[in-house]
């Protein structure tokens, strides 16, 4: 744990101890000579960007991390838009990827356009609006769709990236179809799975003016918008990769429809770097900016053991974890190294955990969870390392984006990866288009068999470093993210494993990378079930379950070839959470 130089420990929400030169340099994280907890000053004083607990063992190496920042200029540059900190010049998908440190202000001038069309779905009456996308296209406007509350006279956003029949059944029959804009958002335009989604609703909806895109220019959306007599078409950038689009088109077109203040959402793009350079929690450290000082630490932090990122999220940002899982994996999960993000894991004792881990957490200043912070606190007092980014709630989102940005592409930097690009992405796509291929030609899909208890068993047998990866293929639901949790805390309990927890597709654009290009210390569980009737694609020769099947069948075939350990658990039965309830008592049971 932190500790003052005569070793008696700190106190909740004290300072920050670095090391440096054999002496532990002390930094008040909460305001100058003050150690009282943040919650009774959050409304009189600005909060910090960052507060660490870090323990002394692992201060010196964040503390050399970030004297090379400070050598580096790496705040500087980073403003400048310096392509020549991530790799040599000419090196694919770095100079031509950092649109997003400007993209706040130059979404300025798209303002006038996205009001004018919220104002009109408003008054032409309708009521609900779907987004059909993936990964980046997807994941900020489910942030935003969860943690905003539903304004009266405004459409209820709706977020559909599963190829489940169950799931795509369900938002249909969710809205009311003549009341209901379509959003096909895709950056590429190619996507198999908004492209699919718009063909199963343009079926049922024919008028182009429920429609509008998102994409990039130039995209085959982009043509298939056009064709159709879609309302709108807006544009996204070239020159920022989908997971650092939250502000550009991709998140503030939902947000504007459902009356969220985007102007306030891109506001605090500009928050995140002056706020930044004013409260950054160790300047004596060398670091100029909370973004510099996070990346940095954590680049410092994972080369040194600590690499399962786990977050502690205030309840009032629900679906936050999920934005920032898909940041840290696909920026940093390659090459064989990476951070792995661990999000929407159910907290436990501090004693449950490996030496593997540090923690992120996200508290609302203005709502405060004492059963929250005393966890957190609990787990710096036992020696894990404590990283605080303080919030205002909803409100901050925007700030807390640019942030995040921010610390993970100087991570990228930190670990000598580019964070830009995303080099295994395409192998699962690729996979799944051969298994398509094949069952257009022969009918049908192979068949792998469910493992046995025991292969089941001998997958879950692992220990820290190692991480397990729940990969469900299944109905999106509340009661299946709960049946999830408790095989996670079971599995915890018994092997200190680190656990994630993802939908297919949806993960494939996300922990994917990190999975296939990360660090070689993956296992992989892969539940499947498949809803009682299917939907058909319009056009396609394939159906949605067999589309969801051929991704399952591409992802496990490429995770098997690079040699990773994985196995597949179908859940028979009608109902997928009374079968994974039944797993999960199955492992809990001693052997």
């Amino acid at each position: 744990m932190v500790t003052e130089e005569n070793g008696s420990p700190l106190p909740p929400c004290g300072p920050v101890s670095v090391k440096r030169g054999g002496r532990s340099t002390l930094s008040r994280a909460w305001g100058r000579g003050e150690d009282r907890c943040h919650y009774d000053r959050g409304v009189r004083e600005k909060p910090p960007a960052v507060q660490a607990l870090i323990p002394s063992q692992l201060a010196a190496a964040v503390t050399e991390r970030l004297g090379l920042a400070s050598e580096q200029r790496l705040a500087a540059r980073l403003r400048e838009g310096d392509a020549s900190l991530w790799g040599p010049e000419g090196t694919p998908e770095i100079a031509n990827r950092l649109g997003w440190l400007t993209i706040a202000e130059r979404m300025q001038d798209e303002l006038g356009a996205i009001e004018q069309l919220a104002r009109e779905v408003r008054e032409e009456g309708f009521q609900h609006v779907v987004l059909l996308g993936m990964g980046g296209s997807s994941l900020a406007p489910e942030v935003l769709r969860r943690t905003f509350a539903q304004r009266v006279g405004y459409p209820q956003l709706h977020v559909l990236d599963s190829t489940d029949a169950a799931r795509v059944r369900s938002v249909g029959g969710a809205v009311d179809l003549e009341r209901t804009l379509f959003i096909v958002s895709s950056k590429s335009g190619g996507t198999i799975e908004p492209l699919s989604l718009f063909a199963h609703f343009h079926a049922l909806v024919e008028d182009g003016r429920q429609f509008l895109a998102i994409t990039d220019p130039g995209s085959g959306l982009a043509e298939l918008a056009a064709q159709h007599g879609f309302r709108a078409t807006f544009w996204g950038n070239p020159d920022i990769g989908g997971r650092y689009s939250a502000l550009s088109a991709f998140g503030i077109v939902p947000a504007a429809l459902i009356g969220i203040d985007v102007r306030r959402l891109l506001a605090g793009a500009a928050e995140a770097w002056q706020t930044s350079l004013a409260a950054s929690t160790a300047h004596e450290a060398g670091a100029e900016t909370a973004g510099v000082w996070l990346g940095a630490a954590l680049s410092a932090l994972a080369l040194a053991g600590r690499d399962k990122l786990t977050f502690l999220i205030a309840e009032t940002l629900p679906g936050l974890g999920l934005w920032l899982e898909q940041l840290v994996a696909e920026s940093t999960g390659k090459h064989a190294t990476g951070i792995l993000p661990v999000a929407e894991e159910p907290v436990g004792e501090p004693g449950e955990y490996g030496a593997d881990r540090v923690f992120a957490y996200l508290p609302d200043l203005g709502a405060p969870d004492p059963a929250l912070e005393e966890r957190a606190q609990a787990l710096a007092a036992a020696g894990h390392p404590l990283i605080t980014i303080a919030t205002h709630g909803p409100e901050d989102l925007g700030r807390v984006f640019m942030l995040a940005e921010l610390a993970v592409a100087v991570a990228g930097w930190g670990l000598s990866i580019n964070p830009f690009d995303q080099p295994n992405v395409q192998q699962a796509k690729d996979a799944t288009k051969r298994v398509l291929a094949d069952y257009e030609a022969q009918h049908s899909l192979p068949q792998a068999p469910s493992a046995g208890e025991a292969s089941v068993r001998a997958l879950l047998d692992g220990s820290p470093p190692e991480y397990l990866a729940i990969m469900a293929y299944l109905e999106p639901s509340p009661e299946l993210d709960r049946a999830a949790g408790e095989l996670r805390k079971v599995v915890r309990a018994r092997t200190k494993l680190t656990s994630t927890f993802g939908y297919g597709p949806r993960f494939l654009h996300s922990t994917g990378q990190f999975h296939k290009g990360g660090p070689p210390t993956g296992r992989f569980l892969q539940l499947l079930h498949d809803a009682p009737s299917d939907v058909e694609i319009p056009g396609a020769a394939y159906s949605f379950t067999t589309l969801k099947n051929a991704q399952a069948i591409g992802d496990l075939d490429t995770l098997r070839e690079l040699g990773r350990p994985a196995e597949r658990v179908r859940l028979e039965g009608e109902d997928p959470v009374s079968a994974l309830r039944a797993l999960t008592a199955m492992i809990k049971e001693p052997t």
